[in-house]
C-alpha cells in the first residue's frame, strides 16, 4: 500500500516539475529562504533519487527505529536554517539545479521507471539504512518520509511559481497526516493538538512541527 502510494505521489511530483511555470522561474527566488525555484525543484526531485540510493546502500545490522524517532532525532529540524544539515541540503539542491528543468524531469522519469520495477519486488520486511540519519528504517517507513517531503515541498514549489499545488492521492496523504499528527502530539501535547483541530477559541498559535 505505501509503495503504491509513494509511486503515485512521485508521478504527480514529476509531472508538476515539468510545468512550464517551473522552468520559467527556475533561477528566481523561491518562497523558501535562500533557495531558488530550481533549488526547491531539485530538492523535490531528490525524493525520487534518494529512494534508489537508499535501497542500494548497505545495511549496518542495526535495528530499525520508528518514524516518530526518525523525526525527533533529525538534526535539520528546529528552525535553524543555517545549521550544517540545512545548509548542506540547500547547497545540494542548488547544485542539482544547475542541469536545468528539462534535465531534472528526465532524471526523475527514468528513476521513477526503475522504482516501479524495484519497489514491488522488495520484501515486505525490507530494511534500509538512511545515511542522512544515520540510522535504519523499514523501507515502507522511509517511503513515508519521502511522502512527507513530496507533500510539503510540492506546496512550497507551487506557491513559488504562482500555481496551485497538484492534488496528491488520498492514500499518499493519509500516512503524511498520520506521522505529522503523531509528531505534533509528541511536541505540543495532545490537548494542544485537539484544540487546534476542534476549538479555535482555545487553539494554540501553532502546532507546526517542520
Amino acid at each position: 500500500m505505501i509503495r503504491e502510494a509513494y509511486l503515485a505521489a512521485a508521478a504527480v511530483l514529476t509531472d508538476f516539475l515539468d510545468h512550464p511555470a517551473v522552468e520559467a522561474a527556475w533561477k528566481a527566488p523561491s518562497r523558501l529562504p535562500k533557495m531558488t525555484v530550481g533549488g526547491v525543484a531539485a530538492h523535490l526531485g531528490s525524493a525520487i533519487e534518494r529512494v534508489l540510493i537508499t535501497v542500494e546502500a548497505p545495511l549496518t545490522g542495526e535495528a530499525p527505529i520508528s518514524l516518530l524517532e526518525h523525526y525527533t532525532r533529525a538534526a535539520w529540524r528546529g528552525g535553524d536554517i543555517d545549521n550544517a544539515p540545512n545548509t548542506a541540503l540547500r547547497d545540494e539542491g542548488e547544485a542539482a539545479a544547475d542541469g536545468g528543468a528539462a534535465g531534472l524531469v528526465k532524471r526523475c522519469r527514468e528513476q521513477l521507471a526503475e522504482l516501479r520495477d524495484r519497489l514491488p519486488a522488495e520484501p515486505a520486511d525490507r530494511l534500509v539504512f538512511h545515511p542522512r540519519g544515520p540510522w535504519t528504517l523499514t523501507l515502507d517507513d522511509f517511503l513515508v518520509t519521502r511522502l512527507v517531503e513530496i507533500a510539503v515541498h510540492l506546496d512550497d514549489l507551487a506557491v513559488s511559481v504562482g500555481q496551485q499545488a497538484p492534488d496528491l492521492p488520498e492514500e499518499a496523504l493519509a500516512p503524511v497526516f498520520t506521522v505529522l499528527t503523531q509528531l505534533a502530539v509528541h511536541e505540543h501535547g495532545p490537548t494542544a493538538v485537539l484544540r487546534a483541530l476542534t476549538r479555535s477559541e482555545r487553539a494554540p498559535a501553532s502546532i507546526a512541527v517542520l
